[in-house]
């Protein structure tokens, strides 16, 4: 390395400038710390330090393959460790995820203490779905620094993948009580609450409350905004939309055919995006919007205060307290008016969140106190489903030429409590050669395929009777409901996208009446395709009668078979326009109940 220069630094060392330099990118001042880097290049090219504080400008900028290429660059002059974990990051956000865990996993070698590093493996680990040795590196984050909060939310992540429920919802409470400010593994766990059989909605909405509280504590809500205050008759509605989920997920599944179908002259869409996760969805909802802002990495304040200069009138959560939410620039109030839909299925727990938008089923009369945000219900259901585009034709049904019933159930097998198992159990011994075919990514992995084959063991079920199957690509997936007879929905956390794909497939699905929102979905899917209460039981053993008594008439579930996509295709969950008018005029009465309990208030004072 070149020896240090003072006079054309203007007297600075060249540590002393990369060390302004780094202040500067930190403060995203990335302009003026890339110029600095160029000035030591200038002088010395081969600076191991420039290059690689010049990469983490471009990482800054999102610039992922720049990035990768001058910090690589960096350690072809200099192998330092923290080099390497720099790359590590880039090549996660570059979601070269592979690459990244090479990176991470050389940090540990040469810095065997390095808790970070350990964290960011695990994490990359998650993502490459080695599940088992993730779990061993949020040990070891553990076992150097017993306290990491970080660590634990990991951790439970891991656990809930592994379909360990009770050990995740142990290791998210750990971790908000190691962070309590940290908000990420409090919605972690509200999401997974809705998981576990024994958890009440009073108990939930207590949880939320608190979350609440942690986001109240550090926003400040805007009292006025720049929308002006008059109904929405001379210009359109200009509705924001913050979701991670505008691609290949079931939220951008249920908007894609919304948005087309809405009336630009009464609703003006603007997508707020939290994620960087692209896809060919993502492609074709963009034409959609009057303009599509990333929000990705920028401070709650700073997108409350773009989403407030941006003159939006009506904001959207699309994500509730799933991944990549952003609700805490919901507490700044950005928005005159905030709604919660479609992304969640209960409370968000945030008074700042004025509706929360459902249906007559998902919100029936008596269940309000449920949540803090004032239910409002379209006419038919909640959810528009969009048709695949290639999806397979539908077979003929399965047990005319097996010659027996296949039960199915395409989803997390978190959702599959011990209740359920033995209520699924309780059909398969009830009907005379029956199969059940479960599908989830979770079955790639040995031990939890032979877990679910002991669970149903217990219960006299043996593994002749059980079809086990993981991940398949969305063509596959959709045509091994070819092989179904009859779908069954879990309780309380039931099916929601499967239940639509599968009406779709033309596989009936039988659910179970709930008591919550979240319990309510698939009852309200069954009724919006047109299968009234004839699919939804009222009890357990009521389940289990209905189950049986389907079975038993191959030439009924024959010939529901056969004009079942036709049905569902003419039916509210999958009439695009006719949803999106409804969706105008709530959104539209909302703006208008809004603009009223304003003016009243303005007249008072």
């Amino acid at each position: 390395m070149s020896e240090f220069k003072f006079a054309d630094l203007g007297g600075e060392t060249t540590d002393e400038l990369l060390s302004r330099a780094d202040a500067l990118c930190r403060s995203d001042r990335l302009d003026e710390a890339d110029e600095l880097c160029r000035e030591v290049l200038a002088i010395d090219p081969a600076h191991a330090g420039a290059l690689h504080l010049r990469g983490m400008v471009a990482y800054r900028r999102g610039e992922h393959a720049r990035a990768a290429d001058l910090i690589m660059e960096a350690i072809s002059r200099d192998a330092r460790p923290d080099y390497y974990f720099a790359l590590g990051n880039v090549m996660a956000a570059h979601r070269r995820v592979a690459a990244a865990a090479e990176c991470f996993r050389l940090v540990t070698q040469m810095q065997p203490e390095h808790a970070d590093a350990y964290n960011n493996l695990g994490i990359a680990q998650r993502g490459l779905k080695q599940y088992h040795d993730a779990v061993q590196s949020f040990c070891k984050v553990l076992e150097l620094q017993p306290g990491n909060g970080r660590a634990y939310n990991n951790l439970a992540n891991v656990l809930l993948s592994l379909d360990e429920l009770p050990a995740a919802l142990e290791a998210w409470q750990i971790a908000t009580e190691q962070a309590p400010s940290e908000l990420e593994p409090r919605s972690n766990r509200l999401t997974a609450l809705n998981y576990a059989t024994g958890t009440t909605p009073e108990q939930y909405l207590d949880e939320a409350r608190k979350f609440a509280q942690v986001v109240e504590e550090a926003a400040q809500p805007f009292r006025s905004w720049l929308v002006g205050m008059a109904p929405r008759t001379e210009r359109p509605l200009r509705v924001g939309i913050v979701s991670g989920d505008l691609r290949r997920h079931p939220v951008g599944y249920f908007l894609e055919s919304v948005v087309k179908s809405l009336d630009p002259a009464r609703v003006e869409l603007v997508a707020y995006q939290t994620s960087r996760e692209e896809d060919e969805l993502t492609v074709r909802l963009k034409p959609y919007f009057h303009s599509w802002e990333s929000i990705a990495g920028i401070r709650d304040f700073a997108a409350a205060q773009q989403i407030r200069n941006d003159k939006i009138d009506v904001l959207i959560d699309a994500s509730g307290h799933t991944t990549y939410n952003r609700l805490a620039l919901f507490g700044w109030k950005p928005a005159p008016v905030q709604v919660s839909w479609p992304g969640y299925f209960a409370s968000t727990g945030l008074k700042a969140i004025d509706y929360l938008l459902g249906d007559r089923h998902v919100l029936p009369q008596g269940e309000e106190h449920h949540f803090v945000e004032k239910p409002w219900r379209m006419p038919d259901s909640f959810l528009c489903f969009t048709p695949p585009e290639r999806a397979p034709a539908v077979g003929p049904l399965p047990a005319l030429k097996n010659g027996f019933v296949t039960f199915g159930y395409f989803g997390r097998l978190t959702k599959m409590t011990d209740v359920v198992v033995a209520t699924w159990a309780a059909i398969l011994r009830r009907v005379p050669g029956s199969r059940l075919l479960l599908k989830a990514a979770q079955l790639d992995f040995d031990d939890i395929r032979e877990t679910t084959l002991r669970r149903f063991s217990m219960h006299g079920v043996g593994a002749e009777q059980l079809l086990l199957e993981g991940f398949s690509a969305r063509g596959d997936y959709l045509d091994a409901y070819n092989r179904v007879d009859i779908a069954l929905s879990p309780f309380p956390y039931p099916s929601g996208t499967t239940a639509a794909e599968s009406l779709w497939m033309g596989v009936p699905v039988l659910g179970m009446h709930g008591d919550r929102f979240v319990s309510h979905i698939v009852e309200s899917i069954v009724h919006a395709a047109g299968l009234a209460d004839t699919w939804i039981a009222r009890s357990r053993d009521d389940y289990i009668e209905r189950a049986v008594a389907f079975a038993a008439d191959a030439q009924a579930l024959s010939g529901l078979r056969a004009g079942l996509r036709a049905q569902v295709l003419a039916s509210p969950l999958c009439d695009a326009p006719r949803f999106a008018r409804h969706l105008e005029d709530a959104l539209h009465a909302m703006w208008d109940e809004n603009l009223a309990q304003r003016l009243q208030t303005k007249q008072e004072a």
